[in-house]
């Protein structure tokens, strides 16, 4: 092939299938940083010190990291051009060029995420994140996809799980509220609701508090009331920012009252009832709450050189692994469908890329600890290599919704 043929063969096959070619089926990934004005950093996601509020005061500090994200962020009129967008890195002729991973999955289809999730959802229906705040957050809501559809959003399932690589300290309460306590009635709640702008509106007196451990998790299906504490958190969740504030005053912070109405439609804004009906009773009362929802790891898979576990398997809507690689291991890691990854530990090599994990992050600056896996790549299986004789290499995985491998 001459240098002619060769310009004009790269002039007419797309950005993202060169970066999928270059990758060999695994796309590298930039990190993509998210603040959140009614939050404090909790200063765990490896973000440089200098940085938590380098988008300024009005935005609040960055608190999240998203990964493997075609959801745009929902922060207000502030909110930056694709902010909550992942960005895809790829080599150009030894220029770092950067494009969204929504665009790429547009275009690629079910060649990158697989022809049963394009055929079902036409995008990549989940994300996960890092979410790592200072204290705790205010009791809130996530509606289901009938009540977040009335302003034009999907509902939104999510999980946690406390890696262990980013709990070094627990933070100011590493206690989650969950659901409401059992023979409270709705009055209650309503009253709660009623007197969200009068100071505390003392919402979680009527529910109750878990201890969270690292190296645990926990299921959170939309209409559960939950008030996140202050472990770091890894989040896989359905494709979707929506979620509504029912808790006025957290950790002597005041919560706009705007943001009680946040997921509600704009001509059922100032009806308590309406907010009241997102709530999933029975599954906020549940008296076995603990043991419906909690999540301890199971185990996946085991074989020469490598331990996987599942840790997020209650919800149809995504799932997530974490995969152990002990030092000096190669090993090939088969999966049944495309996921997202980053990287809790350790270096060495996967497919084509050198992978790591870096120790401080400036804002901007690239990395090598988060990439895509298409199917057809996961299907035939990722070689990975541990290049350290003392470090294994830890992994987080996230997939789409009704993973295949998932069958507990």
């Amino acid at each position: 092939m001459n240098k002619q043929t060769n310009t004009i063969e790269m002039a007419t096959t797309s950005l993202a299938a060169r970066a999928l070619e270059q990758g060999k089926g695994i796309l590298r990934l930039a990190p993509t940083w998210v603040p959140r004005s009614f939050c404090v950093p909790g200063r765990r996601i490896k973000l440089h010190p200098d940085d938590y509020y380098v988008l300024g005061g009005q935005r609040g500090g960055i608190d999240e990291r998203w990964l493997s994200s075609t959801t745009p962020a929902k922060n207000g009129p502030l909110t930056g051009e694709h902010e909550g967008l992942s960005k895809i890195v790829f080599d150009e002729g030894g220029k770092e060029v950067q494009f969204l991973l929504k665009d790429a999955v547009d275009e690629l289809k079910g060649e990158l995420i697989g022809k049963r999730l394009w055929d079902q959802y036409g995008s990549w229906p989940m994300y996960s994140k890092f979410f790592d705040n200072l204290g705790p957050l205010p009791h809130h809501i996530h509606h289901n996809d009938e009540k977040a559809a009335l302003i034009g959003q999907l509902g939104k399932p999510e999980a946690y799980y406390f890696p262990p690589q980013l709990n070094n300290h627990g933070g100011d309460f590493p206690y989650t509220f969950m659901g409401i306590a059992p023979g409270t009635t709705r009055e209650q709640i309503g009253e709660c609701l009623r007197n969200f702008t009068k100071g505390d509106n003392k919402i979680t007196d009527l529910s109750q508090a878990f201890l969270l451990r690292p190296g645990t998790g926990w299921d959170v299906p939309p209409g559960l009331l939950h008030a996140p504490g202050s472990l770091c958190t890894y989040e896989p969740q359905k494709a979707s920012d929506v979620f509504a504030m029912y808790q006025s005053l957290v950790n002597n912070a005041v919560i706009p009252e705007e943001l009680l109405w946040n997921g509600t439609p704009k001509e059922n804004i100032g009806d308590y009832e309406a907010l009241l009906d997102v709530i999933d009773w029975d599954l906020n009362v549940d008296p076995n709450l603990y043991h419906n929802r909690f999540m301890a790891p199971i185990p996946a898979a085991n074989g020469d050189g490598y331990t996987e576990n599942w840790i997020c398997y209650k919800s149809a809507a995504f799932s997530a692994k974490e995969l152990t690689i002990e030092p000096g291991a190669t090993v090939v890691i088969k999966d049944s469908a495309a996921y997202g990854l980053i990287m809790m530990q350790g270096h060495g090599k996967m497919g084509v890329w050198d992978i790591e994990t870096p120790a401080l992050i400036r804002y901007g600056q690239l990395t090598h600890d988060e990439y895509f896996v298409s199917e057809k790549a996961a299907k035939e299986g990722v070689t990975i290599v541990n290049r350290s004789s003392t470090d294994p290499i830890v992994m987080l995985k996230h997939f789409g919704p009704e993973n295949p491998d998932l069958k507990l």
